[in-house]
């Protein structure tokens, strides 16, 4: 998988909270930076679809070029909005069990006002936007999950 450093597409265990907190902070405005916020989403048992049984893991896919230019482009353009020094996005691409992280996004800004509304409008634009596709599978069944227009 790849790292282009403050986005990246990896495969289970290549990254962790600690080093996308370091990597962010290492900016050369990080002095100016008065907030960091973080969001790390895990797989949890709970289904999305209609099955009754307990998800027991899932299946991470994505179109890589289209999927690492789209957060590229995601990442510069949120970068840009008022009080925000830096974003960094890394999505999980593989299979991961109940608890495993599957997406890690932190903002570094100016002030706590600039930097969660960003943090949300990154969350919610990776899963709309970038071509990664999410199977759940349970003791009973397995089934693709959609989320917005991209997704299968």
């Amino acid at each position: 998988m790849e790292f282009l450093g403050t986005v990246g597409l990896h495969s289970r265990g290549e990254i962790t909270l600690d080093h996308v907190v370091d990597e962010i902070r290492k900016h050369p405005a990080s002095a100016k930076a008065g907030a960091l916020a973080v969001f790390v989403g895990m797989v949890r048992e709970d289904p999305v679809g209609d099955s009754e049984s307990k998800v027991q893991y899932l299946e991470y896919e994505a179109f890589q070029e289209v999927a690492i230019k789209k957060l590229q482009d995601l990442r510069n353009e949120l970068a840009k909005k008022q009080g925000i020094l830096d974003v960094s996005i890394h999505h999980v691409v593989d299979r991961l069990g109940v608890g495993e992280v599957s997406l890690i996004v932190a903002v570094l800004g100016t002030r706590r006002r600039f930097v969660f509304p960003v943090l949300e409008e990154a969350i919610e634009r990776v899963k709309k936007e970038v071509p990664i596709w999410k199977k759940e599978f349970t003791s009973q069944d397995a089934y693709w999950v959609s989320e917005g227009p991209v997704r299968a």
